[in-house]
Protein backbone atom coordinates (compact mmCIF):
# COMPACT_ATOMS: atom_id res chain seq x y z
CA UNK A 1 0.00 0.00 0.00
CA UNK A 2 1.59 3.35 -1.05
CA UNK A 3 2.43 6.13 1.41
CA UNK A 4 1.06 9.64 0.89
CA UNK A 5 2.30 12.88 2.41
CA UNK A 6 -0.29 15.54 3.06
CA UNK A 7 -0.79 19.15 4.10
CA UNK A 8 -4.20 19.81 5.64
CA UNK A 9 -6.11 22.31 7.79
CA UNK A 10 -7.99 21.59 10.97
CA UNK A 11 -11.40 23.13 11.69
CA UNK A 12 -9.63 25.98 13.53
CA UNK A 13 -7.44 26.70 10.52
CA UNK A 14 -4.20 25.27 11.87
CA UNK A 15 -1.98 23.66 9.26
CA UNK A 16 -1.06 20.04 9.79
CA UNK A 17 1.39 17.80 7.94
CA UNK A 18 1.96 14.11 8.01
CA UNK A 19 1.89 10.83 6.13
CA UNK A 20 -0.64 8.03 5.80
CA UNK A 21 -1.08 4.83 3.83
CA UNK A 22 -3.95 4.46 1.41
CA UNK A 23 -4.88 2.61 -1.78
CA UNK A 24 -5.06 5.84 -3.84
CA UNK A 25 -4.82 9.59 -3.56
CA UNK A 26 -8.62 9.86 -3.46
CA UNK A 27 -8.76 7.33 -0.62
CA UNK A 28 -6.13 9.33 1.28
CA UNK A 29 -8.20 12.49 0.87
CA UNK A 30 -11.30 10.72 2.18
CA UNK A 31 -9.37 9.45 5.20
CA UNK A 32 -8.33 13.01 6.00
CA UNK A 33 -11.93 14.20 5.74
CA UNK A 34 -12.99 11.46 8.17
CA UNK A 35 -10.42 12.82 10.63
CA UNK A 36 -11.92 16.31 10.30
CA UNK A 37 -9.12 17.66 8.14
CA UNK A 38 -9.44 19.69 4.94
CA UNK A 39 -6.77 18.45 2.53
CA UNK A 40 -4.71 21.14 0.79
CA UNK A 41 -2.05 18.93 -0.76
CA UNK A 42 -1.76 15.15 -1.04
CA UNK A 43 1.29 13.63 -2.74
CA UNK A 44 2.57 10.13 -3.08
CA UNK A 45 5.86 9.57 -1.23
CA UNK A 46 7.38 10.70 2.11
CA UNK A 47 7.01 14.31 3.19
CA UNK A 48 9.71 16.82 2.33
CA UNK A 49 11.18 15.13 -0.76
CA UNK A 50 9.12 17.02 -3.30
CA UNK A 51 10.44 20.40 -2.29
CA UNK A 52 14.14 19.43 -2.32
CA UNK A 53 14.83 20.06 -6.04
CA UNK A 54 13.61 23.65 -5.71
CA UNK A 55 16.10 24.67 -3.02
CA UNK A 56 19.05 25.53 -5.29
CA UNK A 57 18.06 29.06 -6.28
CA UNK A 58 19.24 32.18 -4.49
CA UNK A 59 16.58 34.28 -2.76
CA UNK A 60 16.32 38.01 -3.41
CA UNK A 61 17.24 40.28 -0.52
CA UNK A 62 13.90 42.06 -0.89
CA UNK A 63 12.04 38.76 -0.35
CA UNK A 64 14.16 37.96 2.71
CA UNK A 65 13.57 41.45 4.07
CA UNK A 66 9.78 41.19 3.81
CA UNK A 67 9.83 37.70 5.33
CA UNK A 68 11.99 38.82 8.27
CA UNK A 69 9.96 41.90 9.08
CA UNK A 70 6.66 40.00 8.88
CA UNK A 71 7.99 37.14 11.00
CA UNK A 72 9.24 39.64 13.59
CA UNK A 73 5.75 41.17 13.77
CA UNK A 74 4.10 37.76 14.09
CA UNK A 75 6.44 36.56 16.85
CA UNK A 76 6.24 39.83 18.80
CA UNK A 77 2.42 39.59 18.62
CA UNK A 78 2.61 36.32 20.58
CA UNK A 79 1.83 33.83 17.80
CA UNK A 80 3.87 30.60 17.80
CA UNK A 81 6.88 30.53 15.47
CA UNK A 82 5.59 27.47 13.60
CA UNK A 83 2.25 29.13 12.90
CA UNK A 84 4.06 32.24 11.66
CA UNK A 85 6.17 30.17 9.28
CA UNK A 86 3.04 28.45 7.95
CA UNK A 87 1.37 31.80 7.32
CA UNK A 88 4.40 33.23 5.51
CA UNK A 89 4.95 30.08 3.45
CA UNK A 90 1.42 30.45 2.10
CA UNK A 91 1.59 34.17 1.25
CA UNK A 92 5.17 34.44 -0.07
CA UNK A 93 5.08 35.59 -3.71
CA UNK A 94 8.27 33.76 -4.72
CA UNK A 95 7.30 30.08 -5.09
CA UNK A 96 10.89 28.94 -4.54
CA UNK A 97 11.21 30.91 -1.30
CA UNK A 98 7.77 29.73 -0.21
CA UNK A 99 8.93 26.13 -0.63
CA UNK A 100 12.03 26.87 1.46
CA UNK A 101 9.98 28.47 4.25
CA UNK A 102 7.61 25.50 4.17
CA UNK A 103 10.57 23.12 4.43
CA UNK A 104 11.95 25.12 7.36
CA UNK A 105 8.54 24.88 9.06
CA UNK A 106 8.62 21.10 8.60
CA UNK A 107 12.08 20.95 10.18
CA UNK A 108 10.92 23.03 13.15
CA UNK A 109 7.80 20.87 13.51
CA UNK A 110 10.04 17.79 13.53
CA UNK A 111 11.98 19.16 16.53
CA UNK A 112 14.84 21.15 14.98
CA UNK A 113 15.69 24.60 16.32
CA UNK A 114 14.83 27.48 14.01
CA UNK A 115 18.50 28.38 13.44
CA UNK A 116 19.48 24.77 12.61
CA UNK A 117 16.61 24.55 10.14
CA UNK A 118 17.72 27.80 8.48
CA UNK A 119 21.33 26.59 8.22
CA UNK A 120 20.24 23.83 5.83
CA UNK A 121 19.39 26.47 3.19
CA UNK A 122 22.53 28.67 2.96
CA UNK A 123 21.59 30.21 -0.40
CA UNK A 124 18.47 31.66 1.19
CA UNK A 125 19.71 32.39 4.72
CA UNK A 126 23.37 33.57 4.94
CA UNK A 127 25.67 32.94 7.90
CA UNK A 128 24.93 36.35 9.38
CA UNK A 129 21.22 35.61 9.40
CA UNK A 130 21.62 32.16 11.00
CA UNK A 131 24.07 33.39 13.65
CA UNK A 132 21.80 36.23 14.72
CA UNK A 133 18.76 33.94 14.90
CA UNK A 134 20.77 31.52 17.06
CA UNK A 135 21.73 34.33 19.43
CA UNK A 136 18.09 35.44 19.55
CA UNK A 137 17.00 31.92 20.46
CA UNK A 138 19.64 31.73 23.20
CA UNK A 139 18.68 35.09 24.70
CA UNK A 140 14.93 34.59 24.31
CA UNK A 141 14.65 37.77 22.25
CA UNK A 142 13.98 36.28 18.81
CA UNK A 143 11.51 38.99 17.79
CA UNK A 144 13.99 41.73 18.70
CA UNK A 145 16.79 40.05 16.76
CA UNK A 146 14.51 39.58 13.74
CA UNK A 147 13.68 43.28 13.89
CA UNK A 148 17.41 44.11 13.93
CA UNK A 149 17.90 41.79 10.97
CA UNK A 150 15.09 43.47 9.06
CA UNK A 151 16.62 46.91 9.72
CA UNK A 152 20.03 45.65 8.60
CA UNK A 153 18.65 44.10 5.40
CA UNK A 154 16.67 47.26 4.66
CA UNK A 155 19.77 49.45 5.07
CA UNK A 156 21.83 47.08 2.90
CA UNK A 157 19.16 47.01 0.19
CA UNK A 158 18.91 50.81 0.23
CA UNK A 159 22.69 51.05 -0.18
CA UNK A 160 22.59 48.64 -3.15
CA UNK A 161 19.86 50.70 -4.80
CA UNK A 162 21.94 53.87 -4.47
CA UNK A 163 25.01 52.23 -6.00
CA UNK A 164 22.96 50.71 -8.82
CA UNK A 165 21.35 54.06 -9.58
CA UNK A 166 24.80 55.68 -9.71
CA UNK A 167 26.18 53.04 -12.09
CA UNK A 168 23.21 52.39 -14.38
CA UNK A 169 22.97 55.83 -15.98
CA UNK A 170 26.63 56.17 -17.06
CA UNK A 171 26.72 52.60 -18.39
CA UNK A 172 23.59 53.11 -20.49
CA UNK A 173 24.68 56.56 -21.68
CA UNK A 174 28.20 55.38 -22.56
CA UNK A 175 26.73 52.43 -24.47
CA UNK A 176 24.54 54.83 -26.43
CA UNK A 177 27.58 56.97 -27.30
CA UNK A 178 29.40 53.87 -28.61
CA UNK A 179 26.37 52.80 -30.65
CA UNK A 180 25.82 56.25 -32.17
CA UNK A 181 29.50 56.66 -33.06
CA UNK A 182 29.67 53.13 -34.52
CA UNK A 183 26.50 53.75 -36.56
CA UNK A 184 27.92 56.94 -38.05
CA UNK A 185 31.27 55.31 -38.86
CA UNK A 186 29.76 52.15 -40.38
CA UNK A 187 26.81 53.60 -42.31
CA UNK A 188 27.43 57.33 -42.89
CA UNK A 189 31.18 57.53 -43.53
CA UNK A 190 31.04 55.21 -46.62
CA UNK A 191 28.55 57.59 -48.26
CA UNK A 192 30.94 60.50 -47.83
CA UNK A 193 33.84 58.33 -49.06
CA UNK A 194 32.16 58.06 -52.46
CA UNK A 195 31.87 61.85 -52.63
CA UNK A 196 35.53 62.24 -51.66
CA UNK A 197 36.58 59.72 -54.35
CA UNK A 198 34.75 61.71 -57.02
CA UNK A 199 36.34 64.95 -55.88
CA UNK A 200 39.86 63.52 -55.90
CA UNK A 201 42.81 65.08 -54.15
CA UNK A 202 44.51 64.26 -50.89
CA UNK A 203 42.25 63.91 -47.88
CA UNK A 204 43.15 65.38 -44.47
CA UNK A 205 44.73 62.95 -41.97
CA UNK A 206 41.67 62.87 -39.60
CA UNK A 207 39.42 62.00 -42.55
CA UNK A 208 41.79 59.26 -43.71
CA UNK A 209 41.90 57.76 -40.21
CA UNK A 210 38.08 57.86 -40.05
CA UNK A 211 37.78 56.05 -43.41
CA UNK A 212 40.33 53.41 -42.33
CA UNK A 213 38.34 52.86 -39.13
CA UNK A 214 35.15 52.55 -41.14
CA UNK A 215 36.75 49.94 -43.45
CA UNK A 216 37.96 47.96 -40.44
CA UNK A 217 34.59 47.99 -38.67
CA UNK A 218 32.83 46.91 -41.88
CA UNK A 219 35.28 44.12 -42.68
CA UNK A 220 34.40 40.49 -42.00
CA UNK A 221 37.72 40.05 -40.17
CA UNK A 222 36.55 42.42 -37.43
CA UNK A 223 33.20 40.71 -36.89
CA UNK A 224 34.66 37.19 -37.11
CA UNK A 225 37.34 38.02 -34.53
CA UNK A 226 35.15 40.17 -32.25
CA UNK A 227 32.95 37.48 -30.69
CA UNK A 228 35.76 34.92 -30.11
CA UNK A 229 37.92 37.68 -28.64
CA UNK A 230 35.16 38.69 -26.22
CA UNK A 231 34.56 35.05 -25.23
CA UNK A 232 38.29 34.40 -24.66
CA UNK A 233 38.66 37.62 -22.65
CA UNK A 234 35.67 36.80 -20.43
CA UNK A 235 36.90 33.24 -19.85
CA UNK A 236 40.43 34.40 -18.98
CA UNK A 237 39.04 37.11 -16.70
CA UNK A 238 36.81 34.63 -14.87
CA UNK A 239 39.68 32.17 -14.58
CA UNK A 240 41.91 34.86 -13.10
CA UNK A 241 39.05 36.09 -10.87
CA UNK A 242 38.59 32.57 -9.48
CA UNK A 243 42.11 32.53 -8.00
CA UNK A 244 42.74 34.13 -4.56
CA UNK A 245 45.46 36.43 -5.91
CA UNK A 246 43.26 37.37 -8.87
CA UNK A 247 40.32 38.33 -6.67
CA UNK A 248 42.59 40.36 -4.41
CA UNK A 249 44.31 42.21 -7.26
CA UNK A 250 41.04 43.00 -9.06
CA UNK A 251 39.41 44.27 -5.86
CA UNK A 252 42.52 46.33 -5.06
CA UNK A 253 42.34 47.83 -8.56
CA UNK A 254 38.68 48.73 -8.02
CA UNK A 255 39.65 50.77 -4.96
CA UNK A 256 42.22 52.74 -7.02
CA UNK A 257 39.77 53.77 -9.77
CA UNK A 258 39.27 57.56 -9.65
CA UNK A 259 36.01 58.64 -7.98
CA UNK A 260 34.43 55.17 -8.08
CA UNK A 261 37.26 53.72 -6.00
CA UNK A 262 36.55 56.23 -3.25
CA UNK A 263 32.87 55.35 -3.45
CA UNK A 264 33.65 51.63 -3.23
CA UNK A 265 35.85 52.19 -0.18
CA UNK A 266 33.10 54.10 1.63
CA UNK A 267 30.57 51.40 0.78
CA UNK A 268 32.91 48.69 2.14
CA UNK A 269 33.50 50.60 5.39
CA UNK A 270 29.77 51.16 5.84
CA UNK A 271 29.07 47.47 5.23
CA UNK A 272 31.82 46.40 7.65
CA UNK A 273 30.67 48.62 10.51
CA UNK A 274 26.95 47.97 10.05
CA UNK A 275 27.38 44.20 9.85
CA UNK A 276 29.71 44.09 12.85
CA UNK A 277 27.45 46.31 14.93
CA UNK A 278 24.37 44.27 14.06
CA UNK A 279 26.08 41.00 15.00
CA UNK A 280 27.61 42.20 18.27
CA UNK A 281 24.37 43.90 19.33
CA UNK A 282 22.47 40.64 18.87
CA UNK A 283 24.90 38.77 21.14
CA UNK A 284 27.29 37.12 18.65
CA UNK A 285 30.84 37.02 20.09
CA UNK A 286 33.41 39.27 18.43
CA UNK A 287 35.52 36.51 16.84
CA UNK A 288 32.54 34.79 15.24
CA UNK A 289 31.22 38.18 14.15
CA UNK A 290 34.55 39.02 12.46
CA UNK A 291 34.52 35.68 10.63
CA UNK A 292 31.06 36.46 9.26
CA UNK A 293 32.06 40.03 8.38
CA UNK A 294 35.06 38.66 6.46
CA UNK A 295 32.79 36.46 4.32
CA UNK A 296 30.35 39.31 3.66
CA UNK A 297 32.93 42.09 3.12
CA UNK A 298 32.36 42.20 -0.65
CA UNK A 299 35.99 43.17 -1.28
CA UNK A 300 39.02 40.92 -0.82
CA UNK A 301 41.22 43.78 0.38
CA UNK A 302 38.85 44.47 3.28
CA UNK A 303 38.31 40.74 3.85
CA UNK A 304 42.07 40.24 4.29
CA UNK A 305 42.26 43.11 6.79
CA UNK A 306 39.32 41.71 8.77
CA UNK A 307 40.90 38.24 8.74
CA UNK A 308 44.18 39.62 10.09
CA UNK A 309 42.28 41.69 12.67
CA UNK A 310 40.45 38.55 13.86
CA UNK A 311 43.80 36.78 14.35
CA UNK A 312 45.12 39.75 16.32
CA UNK A 313 42.01 39.86 18.52
CA UNK A 314 42.38 36.12 19.10
CA UNK A 315 45.92 36.80 20.33
CA UNK A 316 44.74 39.42 22.81
CA UNK A 317 45.00 42.67 20.83
CA UNK A 318 42.27 45.25 20.51
CA UNK A 319 40.31 45.50 17.25
CA UNK A 320 41.39 49.05 16.44
CA UNK A 321 45.15 48.37 16.41
CA UNK A 322 45.31 45.90 13.47
CA UNK A 323 42.77 47.99 11.54
CA UNK A 324 44.99 51.06 11.99
CA UNK A 325 48.11 49.16 10.89
CA UNK A 326 46.42 48.03 7.68
CA UNK A 327 46.07 51.65 6.44
CA UNK A 328 42.91 50.55 4.62
CA UNK A 329 40.56 52.13 7.16
CA UNK A 330 40.71 55.91 7.71
CA UNK A 331 42.16 57.09 11.02
CA UNK A 332 38.77 58.50 12.06
CA UNK A 333 37.24 55.01 11.85
CA UNK A 334 40.02 53.26 13.77
CA UNK A 335 40.11 55.95 16.47
CA UNK A 336 36.34 55.82 16.98
CA UNK A 337 36.51 52.02 17.22
CA UNK A 338 39.35 52.36 19.74
CA UNK A 339 37.32 54.79 21.85
CA UNK A 340 34.33 52.46 21.66
CA UNK A 341 36.42 49.54 22.89
CA UNK A 342 37.84 51.53 25.83
CA UNK A 343 34.46 52.93 26.89
CA UNK A 344 32.47 49.73 26.31
CA UNK A 345 30.36 51.44 23.65
CA UNK A 346 31.73 49.65 20.58
CA UNK A 347 28.28 48.90 19.14
CA UNK A 348 27.25 52.56 19.43
CA UNK A 349 30.44 53.74 17.75
CA UNK A 350 30.05 51.23 14.92
CA UNK A 351 26.50 52.42 14.31
CA UNK A 352 27.64 56.06 14.24
CA UNK A 353 30.42 55.23 11.76
CA UNK A 354 27.99 53.29 9.57
CA UNK A 355 25.44 56.12 9.60
CA UNK A 356 28.16 58.63 8.74
CA UNK A 357 29.42 56.62 5.76
CA UNK A 358 25.89 55.88 4.59
CA UNK A 359 25.33 59.64 4.46
CA UNK A 360 28.68 60.06 2.68
CA UNK A 361 27.72 57.45 0.08
CA UNK A 362 24.33 59.09 -0.47
CA UNK A 363 25.89 62.52 -0.92
CA UNK A 364 28.57 61.15 -3.24
CA UNK A 365 26.03 59.25 -5.35
CA UNK A 366 23.88 62.36 -5.65
CA UNK A 367 26.94 64.37 -6.63
CA UNK A 368 28.04 61.80 -9.19
CA UNK A 369 24.57 61.68 -10.71
CA UNK A 370 24.56 65.44 -11.23
CA UNK A 371 28.20 65.46 -12.45
CA UNK A 372 28.09 62.47 -14.80
CA UNK A 373 25.29 63.85 -16.98
CA UNK A 374 27.17 66.93 -18.26
CA UNK A 375 30.39 64.89 -18.57
CA UNK A 376 28.66 62.30 -20.76
CA UNK A 377 26.99 65.01 -22.84
CA UNK A 378 30.40 66.60 -23.32
CA UNK A 379 31.91 63.24 -24.26
CA UNK A 380 29.15 62.64 -26.79
CA UNK A 381 29.75 66.09 -28.24
CA UNK A 382 33.48 65.45 -28.55
CA UNK A 383 33.05 62.02 -30.19
CA UNK A 384 30.23 62.89 -32.57
CA UNK A 385 31.61 66.39 -33.20
CA UNK A 386 35.04 64.96 -33.98
CA UNK A 387 33.54 62.57 -36.52
CA UNK A 388 31.50 65.34 -38.15
CA UNK A 389 34.51 67.67 -38.35
CA UNK A 390 36.64 64.90 -39.91
CA UNK A 391 33.90 64.31 -42.50
CA UNK A 392 33.48 67.97 -43.43
CA UNK A 393 37.14 68.97 -43.48
CA UNK A 394 37.53 67.90 -47.15
CA UNK A 395 34.37 69.80 -48.06
CA UNK A 396 35.73 72.90 -46.35
CA UNK A 397 38.91 72.46 -48.42
CA UNK A 398 36.84 71.86 -51.54
CA UNK A 399 38.65 74.51 -53.59
CA UNK A 400 42.07 72.90 -53.08
CA UNK A 401 40.66 69.38 -53.75
CA UNK A 402 39.04 70.43 -57.05
CA UNK A 403 42.18 72.16 -58.27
Amino acid sequence: MPTYSYVARTRTGTKQRGTLQADSRQAATQMLQQRGLQAEEVKEGPAGKAAAPRMNRRVKTSELLVFTRQLSTIVSAGLPLLQGLDILADQTEDANFGAIVDAVAQEVEAGETFSDALRKYPRAFPDLYVSMVRSGEASGDLDGVLLQLADYLEASEDLKRRIKSAMTYPVVAFSMIILIASGIIIFVVPQFQEIFRQLGGTLPVPTQMLIITSHFLRSWIFWVSLIPSIIVFVMLFRLYRSTPSGRFNIDALKLRIPVFGVLGRKVAISRFTRTLSTLTRSGVNILQALEIVERTAGNEVFAKVVREAANSVRNGESLSDPLARSEVFPSMVTRMIGVGEKTGALETMLVKISDFYDAEVKAMVDGLTSLIEPLLIGMMGIVVGGIVIALFMPILQLSSLVS
